[in-house]
Order: structure tokens, then sequence, then C-alpha cells
């Protein structure tokens, strides 16, 4: 990968222009992190309290009741954002959907065990566990690299 950059003081503002023959990882890695500039924490409820919440210390997001709630370690809070809104505003590199109600931090998941039909039971650093369903299995192996076969 080529970088170039021109420091000319007449340029009238900062622009980033990315030149390349498809999105791949490392691009997606270089849009999160512009992007990441934008979304620096969420602000989530817990009882009358607002709590400014790091992206990194939120474990996963669930859908519960048509409300959406953030996880972390200690606690939970309720999110005003919906599911996809979080999945588009957050790093695609460190947040996955693993449900229709769940978004993961892959950064917080400590283990998998197989399921029935297909689903993995993911557990988290916490000891909570989710359940990723079929539909989601594929990209969580693939952010893991866990396609790859054993050449033994």
């Amino acid at each position: 990968m080529k970088v170039k950059i021109d420091v000319d003081e007449n340029h009238p503002e900062t622009s980033i222009t990315i030149h390349c023959s498809q999105v791949d990882d490392s691009v997606k890695e270089i849009l999160d992190f512009l992007h990441e500039k934008k979304q620096t924490f969420v602000v989530g409820k817990s009882g009358e309290s607002q709590h400014i919440l790091k992206p990194e210390h939120i474990q996963f997001f669930r859908t519960e009741d048509e409300a959406v709630f953030a996880y972390t370690k200690e606690s939970s809070f309720k999110i005003k954002d919906k599911l996809y809104e979080l999945e588009r505003s957050l790093p695609s590199q460190r947040f996955v959907r693993i449900s229709k109600s769940v978004l993961a931090n892959i950064y917080e998941m400590s283990r998998f065990e197989p399921s029935f039909n297909g689903t993995l039971c993911v557990y988290f650093k916490s000891g909570e566990k989710e359940y990723a369903s079929r539909h989601y299995v594929g990209r969580i192996k693939e952010m893991l690299n866990m396609n790859r076969r054993d050449s033994r």
C-alpha cells in the first residue's frame, strides 16, 4: 500500500481519497479508524444517570423488548440507538453481529462452543454468554481467521 501526503497551506481543508481495486480488510480498517474519531463513546442510561461508555469497554449490545442495552463487565445500560445504527457507526473490525438481536465486541469474547443446529455459544470475558445464529457464524469465523484449514 502506497501512502502519499500532500502538505500545502493553500489547501482549503483536509481531504482523504483512497484509490483501490477493492475494499479489503486493510481499507475497512482505515475507514473504521476515520469513522471511529466520530464515534468515540456511547451514552447509556442506568436509572436516572447518563453514563459515557467507551466502545472498547462494551462487551455486547442486545435488543430486549424493542430497547437496546449495552453490557459491560460491571453493568448494563439502556441505549437510545438502534442496533443497526450502532452496527454502522462502530468499528467493523471490533464489533460483529452474532444474531438479529446481538452486536458483539470481538475483543471481549473469551471462547466458543458448538451448539445445536450449527449455532455457536459465545462466552464473554465477564462470563456472560450469547448464542450466535447460523446466519452469522461465517462472519465470526472470518473475523477470527477460523476458516483456515490445518495443513498437517
